[in-house]
C-alpha cells in the first residue's frame, strides 16, 4: 500500500468527519453514547464547529507562569512518574502530558526528534485542551467526565485532531480534588487496539502514583496508612496523626471509605475510618492505654484538665480518648 494512497484515504476521512459528527447528533444518538454526549456538549454547550481548522489555543507567558506556580506541588510530585511513563511509551512515538484542571499542559515528555511534530499538534506546554476549547479529546473529556478514557482518532470532535489517539486519566490533589490530567498522545497510523489498551493501563497507574506521591509530600509528619487492597488501589491512602486521627485521605480512599472533609474535621479515628475492630496485640495496647488514662484521672480526682496536663496532651485530646477508651466501663 503506497504512502500516497494512505494519505488520500486520510484526507477523505477528514473531509467527511464534520458531516459524520452532525449526522450522529441529528439522529439523537447522544443520549445512548458517552462519546456522542461529549460531541453534543462540544457543539451545543460550547458552540464549537467540528470543521474548524484553527490552531490549538495557547496561554501567554504571563498566564503560563501563573498556571505553573499554582501547579508546582503536583508537578514536583509527578516528575518520577512522568519519567517512568515516558520510558515505557516514548520509544513508540508517544508524547506524555501533565495538565492542570482546566486542561492546560504544564509539563511534557517526548523524544527530541518528535518535538516539532508534537508542537504542530498542540501537544506542548501552555496548550489548552479543555473540552470547551477543543471539543471531545482525551484530556478535556477526561476532566469533564472525571474518569480515565481513550479518545481514538476520529472520536475527536475537531477534524484537525482525528489523527491523534489520546489515553488520559484524572489526577487528584492531596485533598481529593480533581487537579489535572495525565495523558499519552500519539499520531501513529499503525496503532493497534492492544497497544492502546496497554497505554491506557500505564497512564492510569502513573496517575495513581502521582496522587500517592503528592499525598505523602503534603503530610510529611503523618503516618501514611494503606486503606484497602493494594492490588486494587495502591493510592487509597490515609494520613494519620500521633493521636490516630485521620488528617487526610486521597481521592481513592475517600471513595472507598466514604470519607469527607466534614468527617475529617470532626476528628475521625483511623480505626473507625477503616472499620477495624481491635483484637490481639492492638487490644492489649488499648487496654494499656486505658489503664494510663484511669490512673491519670484517679491522681487528679477526676479533673480532666489536670489529667490532660499530667499526660502531656490537650484537654480535647484526652476527651477524645475518653470517648474512645470509655475507661469507666
Amino acid at each position: 500500500m503506497s504512502k500516497k494512497w494512505v494519505e488520500s484515504v486520510g484526507k477523505g476521512i477528514e473531509a467527511d468527519h464534520p458531516d459524520r459528527v452532525r449526522r450522529a447528533l441529528s439522529d439523537g444518538a447522544a443520549a445512548r453514547s458517552a462519546l456522542q454526549a461529549s460531541w453534543c456538549r462540544s457543539m451545543d454547550l460550547h458552540g464549537l464547529d467540528p470543521a474548524e481548522q484553527g490552531r490549538t489555543a495557547t496561554l501567554t507567558d504571563i498566564e503560563m507562569r501563573e498556571v505553573c506556580q499554582a501547579m508546582e506541588p503536583l508537578t514536583c510530585a509527578a516528575q518520577s512518574a512522568l519519567d517512568r511513563l515516558y520510558l515505557a511509551v516514548g520509544g513508540a512515538g508517544c508524547c506524555v502530558l501533565l495538565t492542570n484542571g482546566q486542561g492546560v499542559a504544564v509539563d511534557r515528555r517526548s523524544a527530541d526528534v518528535d518535538d516539532e511534530t508534537f508542537r504542530r499538534w498542540g501537544l506542548w506546554q501552555g496548550a489548552v485542551w479543555s473540552e470547551a476549547v477543543e471539543g471531545t479529546n482525551g484530556i478535556g473529556t477526561c476532566l469533564a467526565e472525571h474518569r480515565p478514557l481513550t479518545i481514538h482518532k476520529d472520536q475527536h470532535f475537531h477534524t484537525r485532531n482525528i489523527r491523534l489517539s489520546c489515553s488520559t486519566a484524572p489526577v487528584h490533589d492531596h485533598l481529593g480534588r480533581l487537579a489535572g490530567a495525565l495523558d499519552v498522545s500519539t499520531a501513529r497510523a499503525d496503532l493497534t487496539e492492544g497497544f492502546v489498551g496497554l497505554i491506557a493501563a500505564a497512564v492510569t497507574e502513573a496517575a495513581r502514583s502521582i496522587e500517592a506521591q503528592a499525598f505523602r509530600q503534603a503530610f510529611p509528619r503523618a503516618r501514611i496508612v494503606l486503606a484497602g487492597d493494594p492490588e486494587r488501589s495502591a493510592s487509597a491512602l490515609l494520613a494519620v496523626d500521633r493521636h490516630d486521627l485521620v488528617v487526610g485521605a486521597t481521592h481513592a480512599a475517600r471513595m472507598a471509605l466514604g470519607i469527607t472533609d466534614a468527617r475529617i474535621a470532626g476528628q475521625l479515628p483511623a480505626e473507625d475510618a477503616l472499620g477495624l475492630a481491635p483484637s490481639g496485640a492492638e487490644a492489649e495496647l488499648i487496654d494499656a492505654e486505658r489503664g494510663v488514662v484511669r490512673r491519670a484521672l484517679a491522681r487528679s480526682s477526676g479533673n480532666v484538665s489536670a489529667a490532660a496536663r499530667s499526660l502531656g496532651v490537650s484537654r480535647a485530646t484526652l476527651h477524645r480518648k475518653l470517648i474512645r477508651l470509655n475507661p469507666h466501663s
